[in-house]
């Protein structure tokens, strides 16, 4: 074979394969291509877009979440100041009664006081009578005797 011709025929299949790759393959591949960075220029535009979204997301949960502390705080607050008010209210109440309690304590013991001394001056006459029964070796008549006798307990 001659030399000429192989590299003649070798330039023609060249070409005609050239031709074909251009004509059917190479639309379909750069449409592929195409279509791939389209899609591949949108999910990053989609990206971009769902970053904006989040950001803007995380601002609104950022102002939400101040709003609910500022709200839980003066709820707090106002639960607070309730709290305080109704202790200070028992506590007021506890002091009545307690100044209740401690002037009916002292006006029992008062009384009581009064009863035990009363009972004193009673035993303490009777006593005084038997002594003088001992002593004048007679009986003294009690009834007889009565101013004698409350006179007597006064002293006493």
């Amino acid at each position: 074979m001659n030399l000429n011709a192989t590299i003649f025929f070798q330039m023609i299949v060249f070409f005609v394969l050239a031709w074909v790759t251009m004509k059917f393959i190479w639309p379909p591949l750069t449409k592929a291509i195409d279509e791939r960075r389209q899609k591949i220029a949108e999910g990053l535009a989609a990206a971009e877009k769902g970053k904006a979204d989040l950001a803007q997301a995380q601002a609104r949960v950022g102002l939400i979440e101040a709003s609910a502390k500022s709200e839980l705080h003066a709820r707090m607050t106002d639960a607070e100041k309730h709290a305080t008010q109704i202790i200070e209210q028992a506590r007021a109440e506890a002091e009545i009664e307690r100044a209740r309690i401690l002037a009916q304590a002292k006006q029992d013991a008062a009384q009581e006081v009064t009863r035990a001394r009363d009972a004193l001056r009673n035993d303490v006459a009777n006593l005084a009578v038997k002594g003088a029964e001992q002593i004048l070796k007679r009986e003294v008549n009690a009834s007889a005797h009565a101013e004698l006798l409350t006179q007597l307990k006064a002293q006493l």
